[in-house]
């Protein structure tokens, strides 16, 4: 009860201070407003009148998808036809938060066919092993396979982790999944169904965030779960998303030859995306049903959540920069927040701000109400949108990424490079 109590007050202590910080920030900008000359004051309504019509449509974005997300986990997924054998291949790389009771969740399939667990590993030392171990001793009947290989084809070592596992793959249908993604039971029995249905060529699905204790990994689980999901779901609504994401991603192994194999995608930043277009350049579909894993949030300073969401933010950048443009009308409650500034605290931005806010939060109540999960946290709405606005604008600001302690620079095509530092 004290930690409950001590984390409510440490949370509403980060709520005042980014209310604070906008108040100074606003009384700063009326001042430079009144010792500026007349021409500078047009500028400074001119562009508080355009955050506010963008807030206007991000209001409406907000309110449709509000509307779609219902829609989207209210379809059924399809049940399999058969149960094939399937290999499960995850990647590992350290001893990650709840990396055993993740990993126990695809242990506990309710499905009867055959299942492989294939783990990969760089460093046969890797700390992960161990939770491997346990695996072991926990599930004496699972099928698990682990390979230890140090070979690299490029600067993402995941994907090189998974060409060296998949020589030791036995089945034909291959289940790519993430270390520190949650699964329920229905999971594989749901991919399957799903694969097997006319035309699909991939499986992939959407997640929410797992967070870690802290309130910093709350605030990254928000932004997963209240901008990422609803935009996804909008832009699948739309025809305007074309996603695949690498927490969960399903194939066999006869189209995994049909697009070239994995190795191809080594120097790619998201090599997920990548693997999907070339899904649908073969002819076939990636299908994205009702299926929903938990993925989990654990920066736990906010220099590593910011550093995480750069990452992912010029991640979708790269892979598709008129969408991640457009992808500001996302930010309405930040927008109306701007216009609040730029106007000198004129009210109806302040009312716009306000209607902005309601929206984001009913948006969210949809949200956890489609997911069946609880809504909290509601108290710091505006600080979630403001630092995941501060995020957007900054991804535009370089082409460098920090991805395991290495900096990588990131090209038009999505593709990563070394940084080498003198």
């Amino acid at each position: 009860m004290m930690d409950r109590a001590h984390a409510t007050g440490r949370t509403g202590a980060i709520v005042a201070m980014a209310v604070t910080a906008l108040a100074v920030a606003s009384a700063a900008i009326e001042v430079m407003r009144a010792e500026l000359p007349g021409f500078s004051h047009l500028l400074f309504d001119s562009l508080a009148v355009l955050s506010g019509l963008c807030a206007v449509l991000g209001i409406i974005y907000t309110c449709t998808a509000s509307a779609l997300v219902g829609r989207f986990f209210a379809r059924e997924v399809a049940a399999p036809q058969h149960f094939p054998a399937i290999t499960l291949a995850k990647p590992l790389h350290g001893d990650e938060w709840h990396l055993e009771e993740h990993l126990a969740s695809f242990f506990e399939q309710d499905y009867p066919g055959q299942v492989q667990y294939l783990f990969g590993v760089h460093d046969a030392r890797d700390e992960a092993l161990n939770a491997i171990e346990r695996l072991r001793s926990r599930y004496p009947d699972a099928h698990i396979t682990v390979v230890a290989d140090s070979r690299l084809y490029g600067p993402n070592r995941k994907i090189a982790n998974l060409v060296n596992m998949l020589e030791k793959a036995e089945h034909d249908v291959l289940c790519f999944a993430d270390s520190d993604v949650l699964v329920d039971q229905n999971y594989l029995r749901h991919v399957v169904g799903a694969l097997q249905q006319p035309g699909v060529g991939l499986v992939t699905a959407v997640y929410r965030g797992l967070c870690a204790p802290g309130f910093w990994p709350r605030v990254a689980a928000a932004l997963t779960n209240y901008h990422f999901l609803p935009g996804v779901v909008t832009g699948l609504a739309i025809g305007r998303a074309r996603p695949c994401f690498g927490q969960s991603i399903a194939m066999t192994r006869d189209m995994l030859e049909r697009i070239g194999g994995l190795a191809q995608f080594a120097h790619h930043l998201a090599e997920d995306h990548a693997i999907g277009e070339a899904v649908r350049r073969v002819g076939a579909e990636v299908s994205i049903p009702t299926i929903l894993v938990r993925h989990a949030c654990v920066e736990n300073t906010f220099t590593k959540l910011f550093a995480h969401e750069l990452r992912w933010s010029r991640t979708v950048r790269a892979a598709d920069r008129s969408g991640h443009l457009g992808a500001v009308l996302m930010h309405p409650f930040a927008l109306a927040m701007l216009a609040v500034a730029l106007s000198g605290g004129a009210t109806a931005a302040w009312v716009l701000a306000g209607v902005a806010l309601f929206a984001r939060a009913r948006l969210i109540w949809q949200t956890d109400r489609a997911t069946g999960d609880k809504p909290s946290g509601l108290l710091c709405l505006p600080l979630w949108e403001l630092v995941q606005f501060a995020i957007y604008v900054a991804s535009f600001c370089s082409s460098g990424v920090v991805w395991r302690g290495t900096r990588f620079r990131v090209d038009r095509n999505g593709m990563l490079s070394p940084v080498h530092e003198t």
